[in-house]
């Protein structure tokens, strides 16, 4: 059985390490200690494809796969847990139950 990691996936880890560590890891601190949303970081991990990394790209995500989305979150939560489990219930909560029991019309939305 091959346990390694798809070049794919791979590739995403890389990203969402380079992006926790140079956006989200500077401000983690101050995010926690001011109790805030981090709005902006949150939409920048959205436009990288992380709040919808495994909605298909039809819908508007990112299609990867449930490997691909553990080491992303992994590499988001080294630099600060409260954006990993913002990212983890935005995919989780919100875009799995959609994918699984939406309408193609609410997930075109």
């Amino acid at each position: 059985m091959e346990l390694d990691l798809t070049d794919e996936q791979r590739m995403i880890q890389a990203m969402a390490r380079e992006f926790a560590e140079t956006a989200i890891r500077p401000i983690a601190a101050e995010i926690d200690r001011e109790a805030r949303f981090p709005h902006e970081t949150v939409k920048r991990m959205g436009a990288l494809g992380l709040m919808g990394i495994m909605v298909p790209e039809r819908w508007g995500g990112s299609g990867a796969d449930t490997v691909a989305y553990a080491v992303a979150v992994e590499e988001i939560a080294k630099a600060c847990g409260s954006h990993a489990v913002i990212m983890s219930v935005n995919n989780s909560l919100y875009c799995d139950p959609l994918l699984t029991y939406g309408t193609d019309a609410q997930r075109e939305r």
